[in-house]
């Protein structure tokens, strides 16, 4: 026999009786048990008890009996059809969940559902990742990224889960530097003469002026590559003049690019340019050669701390991540001067470094 449910409108939950202790909440993870087996349900659980036909109505304070159509039809609470359309996918790939709040979670994360381990529930204090759901028109500010899964439902109710988190790149490629290496500033690179052979081969700046055929390559630099050469005196021209070349040829861009480069080279992580790839960087964690050189590892995008971000250029740099093996990281630049990135003090910039995977639940 189908249980009814009682909407509490002060507490917002849905209030169920009889058996429902034992029926849904200790057997399937819904809800939180009140006193003896009376169980108080989120909207989103007893929409989905609803859908499924184990609860047969809610009874709204009025005393009208709602099915899962007029239940629906009211949208309790924020954002709710998109919420719903996830925790009901969630469950039918037989993942447990509940609202990220107390009671239902006694250390709740900061979003929206607690997703809990296939074959656990709420009671076992173990949670899988903490999910956030959007819609696609709902824009995400940089400073509200965390770790865990963003869900975003299009149009046409199609979920697409985003896996987020901290990734602070790190590599293996360590080159000793030249000291003042002849180089002229053109209009927007640097032609850098007769620098060592280790300085292309093993540490790969620049590309040669000649092509593949050379005995010692003659280089032409991104302005990126010889602001920072220029800072640690491998190049015989002045860090600043570089640095007011670039602001000229990308504005306040270029600084901050300027910081994420020379954090990855910090990091003994080789940036090249990810303009084939509609990013600022391609990354190599490791370069010993030149001619042998793999694949890069990551696509590295730079921005403001305060951008926003669409869900639509989202997916978009994320797919075309994936499509060609690679994983897309952003890289939020706070301030501008010589960057620290976020796992170390001092500078006057800050980055923080976000890397967003499709997932697959």
């Amino acid at each position: 026999m189908g249980l009814e449910g009682r909407f509490d409108e002060e507490a917002g939950v849905v209030r169920v009786g009889a058996d429902a202790r034992q029926r849904y909440h200790d057997s399937r993870g819904y809800g939180y048990p009140l006193s003896g087996n009376e169980i108080a349900l989120a909207p989103v659980e007893a929409a989905h008890l609803l859908f499924r036909g184990d609860l047969e109505a809610v009874v709204a304070p009025d005393g009208t009996e709602l099915d899962f159509r007029s239940f629906v039809a009211r949208e309790p609470g924020t954002d709710f059809g998109v919420r719903f359309l996830v925790y009901a996918d969630l469950r039918s790939r037989g993942f447990y969940l509940s609202p990220a709040a107390k009671p239902w979670v006694a250390d709740p994360p900061d979003a929206d559902f607690a997703v809990f381990p296939r074959g656990k529930g709420p009671q076992d204090g173990e949670v899988e990742y903490p999910l956030r759901v959007i819609g696609e028109r709902t824009d995400v500010a940089a400073s509200d990224l965390a770790a865990g899964v963003l869900a975003v439902v299009d149009e046409e109710s199609e979920i697409t889960y985003f896996d987020i988190s901290r990734a602070p790149p790190s590599g293996a490629t360590e080159a000793p530097l030249p000291e003042g290496c002849a180089a002229d500033l053109l209009a927007d690179r640097v032609v850098v003469w007769e620098p060592p052979l280790e300085l292309y081969e093993e540490a790969f700046y620049g590309q040669p002026l000649e092509g593949r055929e050379y005995d010692r390559p003659t280089l032409q630099c991104s302005l990126l590559e010889a602001a920072y050469l220029a800072e640690r005196g491998a190049i015989d021209l002045e860090p600043e003049t570089v640095r007011s070349r670039g602001r000229e040829v990308e504005g306040d861009r270029f600084d901050r690019r300027l910081a994420v480069y020379t954090a990855l080279r910090e990091r003994d992580v080789v940036p090249k340019t990810g303009y084939k790839f509609g990013a600022d960087f391609r990354t190599y964690d490791e370069v010993e050669s030149v001619d042998e050189l793999g694949h890069s590892e990551r696509l590295v995008r730079v921005h403001p701390a305060d951008y926003v971000f669409e869900p639509r250029d989202l997916a978009l740099d994320v797919r075309l991540a994936h499509g060609v093996r690679k994983t897309m990281v952003f890289a939020l630049v706070d301030g501008d001067g010589p960057a620290e990135d976020d796992t170390e003090d001092g500078g006057t910039a800050t980055i923080e470094w976000w890397s967003i995977e499709r997932l697959t639940p």
